[in-house]
């Protein structure tokens, strides 16, 4: 038997059983909360899974998802980034004096606030690298001195109104029509059916082994599936929201980058092991660095995406839970607190947990106290398995 006939023998059932007995779960364990949260709320309120309702539900994660899925380039390296929330708020107010107050383009006060975010990112990177400072210490004191300059350059009033006309403000408000929400939704179903098609292409000629054909065109099933499920439940309503489209760009762009790009392989073995990344060959440096600056540019983005849902932005940009919810958020959707295991769809799945969670006690009249509990509970559990799958691994 040669070698082209091993390689091309796909995985079995009973490898895959192997595999989640070695704690590869996936996103399996976010996926039956998702439907657990569905069915549970669903049943007490008809208002949950309304259209009206999951339209709103996609605008309210849209900007924290961001911010976490800024952290998740942190955690993929073993690392944390407690100042996301304060940089989030310090670049909202950054672009709102920059086109209320001096009357800039708002373009171009985006393009300056989203610089500003890259050089705090910059910053942190060279103090965790150079310095030898534990992240930890460098992004609290981050987390403390970034809010502290948010509210110097609010002044006495703290407050910066965004026009509701304005292209910030719109960004909120702007519905996609049928036909271009249609037309988004094939080209990403093209888009990672043609990725799958080419990975197996690459994989079978270097030798490895793939997985059978049908399990692709499962998962291509499923992604159509939810994605037109997606936009004929928001089109009952009014429409797929800009913001929404905006995240999930996002998430899909820095999937394609870590997974098939020299720069998310990288990413992968520093935060797997970083002496033997380094005796690879592998700038672990630079490598770093860049993780805080996408972490810190996103928070940015992200603050961006929340001043124009509030059309202002105040002392309280990026404060409250807003860091938690994103770290939290990334945990929850799988992305491993000890490094070197994630992928960019962990920030979806886990805020959209989160903001499920929030949005059905809210619709329940549940006290806040309580939202609060459970998901720290939903934060536990994902950290225990995520413990569990690693120390099954390691075994």
């Amino acid at each position: 038997m040669n070698a082209a006939t091993v390689t091309r023998k796909p995985y079995t059932p009973k490898e895959a059983v192997e595999r989640l007995r070695h704690g590869d779960l996936g996103a399996w364990p976010v996926v039956g909360a998702l439907v657990a949260i569905a069915v549970v709320f669903g049943s007490l309120n008809e208002h949950f899974l309304s259209p009206e309702n999951l339209t709103n539900l996609a605008l309210q994660m849209a900007a924290t998802g961001t911010i976490s899925l800024g952290i998740i380039m942190v955690l993929l390296l073993g690392e944390i980034d407690l100042s996301a929330g304060s940089v989030s708020g310090l670049c909202a107010v950054v672009m709102a004096i920059l086109s209320v107050r001096q009357g800039w383009n708002p373009i171009l006060a985006i393009v300056v606030a989203l610089a500003a975010g890259a050089l705090v990112g910059l910053l942190h990177g060279i103090m965790f690298t150079k310095l030898r400072m534990p992240s930890f210490v460098v992004t609290l004191a981050g987390l403390i001195g970034w809010q502290g300059l948010l509210l110097y350059l609010l002044g006495e009033g703290g407050i910066v109104n965004l026009p509701f006309d304005g292209f910030v403000a719109k960004l909120s408000d702007t519905w996609l029509p049928a036909w271009l929400a249609w037309t988004i939704v094939a080209l990403l179903v093209l888009t990672s059916g043609g990725s799958s098609l080419v990975n197996r292409r690459l994989r079978l000629a270097a030798e490895l082994p793939v997985p059978p054909a049908w399990w692709a065109a499962v998962k291509i099933g499923a992604l159509t599936a939810v994605l037109a499920g997606a936009v004929l439940v928001m089109s009952a309503d009014r429409g797929v929201p800009l913001l929404l489209v905006i995240f999930g760009t996002l998430v899909v762009a820095f999937d394609l980058v870590l997974r098939h790009t020299a720069f998310g392989r990288w990413m992968y073995a520093v935060g797997g092991n970083v002496e033997a990344a380094r005796r690879a060959g592998i700038s672990v440096t630079r490598i770093r660095v860049l993780a805080f600056v996408l972490s810190s540019t996103l928070a940015a983005f992200g603050g961006i995406l929340s001043a124009s849902r509030l059309s202002a932005v105040n002392q309280g940009s990026g404060g409250s839970d807003i860091l938690l919810m994103a770290i939290a958020a990334a945990v929850i959707g799988g992305t491993s607190l000890f490094g070197g295991r994630g992928r960019t769809y962990a920030a979806l799945l886990g805020i959209l947990v989160i903001q499920s969670i929030t949005n059905g006690m809210f619709l329940l009249s549940v006290d806040s106290s309580v939202r609060y509990m459970v998901t720290a509970a939903v934060l536990a559990l994902a950290v225990a398995i995520d413990s569990l799958a690693r120390r099954g691994s390691t075994t």
